[in-house]
């Protein structure tokens, strides 16, 4: 029996989510469901899946329920905790359903969007229908259905994410009058957000079907730790009270230090080594963390080569490292490595440049484990296929030189090729995983 709804949905739809991966619904979509099982909240969500259109299917097929299972090791004990999801209507696609989309963003029940569109999908492109162009036209919309402003929590993992959110939208919009709506009557949030979610747990599907009575195509895995931090005023918690809900979740005046720790320890470390150990034939993150030379990589660039970049206190950093390594290592939580290599070319900008650049800075010399993990993106993206922007996925599959790569300095952010060193040592290591793993064609 498939799982679905069996009365009419009730919940009012307060929030407009752009994103229906996975991580959203395994974090943000459940601390919802939290806060309103506890009376705090009443209300829905309206998912929205910016391209393409297959989860939609899938999402409607089940009514917008789903299942969270969380797995995982506290304390030296085994805890897993299932909860059904029912604040979910349902999914729209921008595509087919726009008009849908435009009415549930002038309804005055509306008061928040959430979103995950990836590292590259806040970004301004003229004439590009991109997702800070789909929100400016929905303002608009909004604006003239004379509605009040909403509140907007995006999940994107880039610095500042609400302000460069924002910054994108005004960009889109030609209208004074709108702009002015926006600036006056909008609340953009700068936010971290912290739990691997590793999403459908295919091994064991049945098992837990069996477990729940119901089959579930849309289940979602992820760890018991969760972590968010928000930037924002007073207002939002109130409207929003997601700490008052048992959760982990900070609103903060500077989410800054909370931002660099995760960022570079956690994400930097994966986007640092799921690609190389995808080359190397592995498929989940804790079967690459228990490879002893994957692990004794990991650990060089986490104490060696990222601790000493954060301006934190030693036994803090230390501490933290250690909890990724612990995170990494869960063996319930199936992480597919080619879950996190999405829009890598991205993500490795975020995630691992900057440590790069402040070692360099520190040192005079270049961290030789973060270098080789760009020699191990380019063997990725010429191996292909890629999950990334249309754009880069074309320009590596022309097999482009080391140095031509490192020159697109609207991939990097810069010509990496003007790191003392960077060139030759990238290409050195491409050399050695093209000999390690037989990737002669590359």
């Amino acid at each position: 029996m498939l799982l679905a709804r069996n009365e009419p949905f009730t919940l009012p739809v307060r929030i407009l989510q752009f994103g229906e991966g996975n991580f959203l619904r395994g974090f943000l979509d459940w601390m919802v469901e939290r806060m309103n099982t506890q009376g705090l909240f009443h209300g829905g969500i309206q998912l929205v899946q910016p391209v393409g259109q297959s989860k939609c299917a899938a999402m409607n097929a089940q009514s917008g329920l789903y299942t969270v299972i969380l797995r995982g090791i506290e304390e030296g004990q085994v805890v897993e905790t299932i909860e059904r999801i029912h604040c979910v209507k349902g999914c729209l696609n921008t595509v087919t359903d726009w008009m849908e989309i435009e009415a549930m963003a002038c309804s005055p029940e509306l008061r928040f969007v959430f979103s995950n569109t990836t590292e590259a999908g806040i970004e301004y492109v003229e004439n590009v229908n991109t997702f800070p162009a789909k929100i400016a036209r929905l303002l608009q919309a909004r604006f003239h259905a004379h509605q009040p402003g909403v509140i907007f929590l995006p999940c994107e993992l880039i610095e500042r994410n609400g302000e460069q959110l924002k910054a994108c939208i005004l960009r889109y919009c030609t209208d004074a009058a709108v702009r002015t709506y926006i600036e006056r009557e909008c609340i953009f949030c700068n936010t971290l957000v912290d739990r691997i979610v590793s999403g459908y747990p295919r091994e064991n599907a049945e098992r837990y079907w069996q477990q729940l009575g119901y089959e579930d195509h849309l289940m979602v895995c992820g760890e018991p730790f969760h972590f968010m931090a928000i930037e924002a005023p007073r207002s939002v918690r109130d409207e929003l009270p997601l700490d008052l809900a048992g959760l982990n979740v900070l609103f903060t005046d500077d989410l800054t230090p909370y931002r660099m720790r995760k960022v570079r320890f956690l994400n930097g470390a994966h986007t640092a080594s799921v690609l190389a150990g995808h080359l190397a034939g592995f498929t989940f993150v804790d079967e690459m963390v228990r490879d002893p030379t994957f692990n004794a990589y990991l650990r060089t660039i986490l104490f060696d080569e990222i601790a000493p970049t954060i301006p934190l206190p030693e036994a803090e950093k230390r501490a933290f490292a250690e909890s990724v390594l612990e995170r990494f290592a869960n063996p319930f939580a199936q992480h597919r490595l080619l879950s996190i290599a999405l829009n890598s070319v991205a993500k490795w900008k975020v995630r691992v440049l900057p440590t790069i650049l402040d070692y360099l800075a520190l040192n005079g010399t270049l961290p030789t484990g973060l270098t080789a993990s760009m020699a191990a993106l380019i063997a990725f993206y010429q191996r292909g296929p890629v999950q990334d922007l249309p754009q880069i996925a074309d320009f590596f599959a022309t097999r482009p030189t080391v140095e031509r790569i490192l020159a697109r300095s609207d991939f990097w952010g810069m010509d990496l090729n003007t790191l003392p060193g960077f060139t030759q040592q990238v290409e050195a290591k491409l050399n050695a995983i093209k000999e390690m793993y037989g990737y002669s064609s590359l």
